[in-house]
């Protein structure tokens, strides 16, 4: 039998998520890889190889910005895994203009924050039933320049914008990521399960994918030693693993020796933090209910 400890993350195949992968496949757990791409979840799985010979990797496919197939893919993990010890929201998106999903999402709040929120959904009953077990989300140090939030504006806002207009809309769905692990930590007191999240820093790695010369920018950054992923890939190791953050819950912390950071105005207090909840469930409903 195996004992491994599973963790389970979204957007391993590139970025800080790949980064993360592979160290923990270093340190000997068993990895559960969601992924839109069967190429690239197959080179990752080579790479942990590669790395760390031997260690278990499932790969289980889906299209995050379908909440139904989020949902689905989430029950496939949770009837693959008689128990699960860490499920990590890594995956994220920066659009630099408005795609709206089949849906009727915007493709970033679907992804950067609905996806995660299905996701956890789906999976709360395998996580409780794994207690001790850790839900780490990362979300960014964007979501100060959100310029404001209203949940029940911003869950179904599907404006178009331009790329200036982009950083402020990405920033307010990591904001509501940040709020969403918060409320999500008061939820789960007393039951094992803790839920944190991270602001992972600037990284080069997968820099602005959607930007011209994107490849060009990260290469210099690289060359000049600014933005290295490795930092941002121990924050969210350190939340995932970590002794010393088992019993932390509702923490938002910094790429920086894992600062404590306040959720940044004006999604801090437990009111709004509630409110986006309770309106995000309310839009979830019909999806949660969906079928396995």
């Amino acid at each position: 039998m195996d004992t491994r400890p599973v963790m389970v993350i979204t957007g391993a195949t590139n970025g800080l998520g790949r980064l993360v992968a592979l160290n923990l496949g270093r340190r000997g757990v068993a990895l559960g890889v969601i992924a839109r791409s069967e190429e690239k979840a197959a080179a990752l799985r080579q790479e942990i190889e590669a790395a760390a010979p031997g260690t278990p990797v499932d790969v289980f496919l889906a299209d995050l910005s379908s909440l139904r197939d989020v949902r689905r893919v989430g029950a496939e993990v949770g009837a693959r895994y008689p128990r699960i010890d860490v499920l990590i929201n890594n995956a994220g998106l920066h659009a630099f203009s408005q795609r709206i999903t089949d849906e009727g999402f915007s493709e970033m709040t679907a992804v950067n924050y609905l996806a995660p929120w299905v996701l956890t959904a789906t999976l709360r009953d395998r996580l409780l039933a794994s207690a001790p077990a850790r839900i780490v989300t990362v979300a960014s140090e964007a979501a100060r320049h959100s310029g404001g939030i209203d949940p029940a504006r911003d869950l179904t806002l599907v404006d178009a914008y331009n790329r200036r207009e982009s950083s402020r809309l990405y920033g307010r769905t990591k904001l509501m990521d940040i709020m969403f692990s918060q409320e999500l930590g008061r939820r789960l007191a007393g039951t094992g399960i803790t839920a944190n999240c991270c602001d992972p820093g600037f990284n080069t790695s997968g820099l602005g994918r959607e930007l011209p010369l994107s490849g060009v920018l990260e290469r210099t950054f690289r060359l000049l030693r600014v933005g290295d992923p490795r930092r941002g890939a121990g924050i969210i190791e350190r939340l995932a693993i970590d002794p010393r953050f088992a019993e932390v819950t509702s923490g938002y912390f910094s790429v920086k020796d894992a600062k404590p950071l306040p959720c940044p105005e004006p999604g801090r207090s437990e009111a709004i933090q509630r409110d986006l909840w309770e309106r995000t469930a309310t839009l979830l409903q019909d999806i949660l209910a969906t079928a396995a």
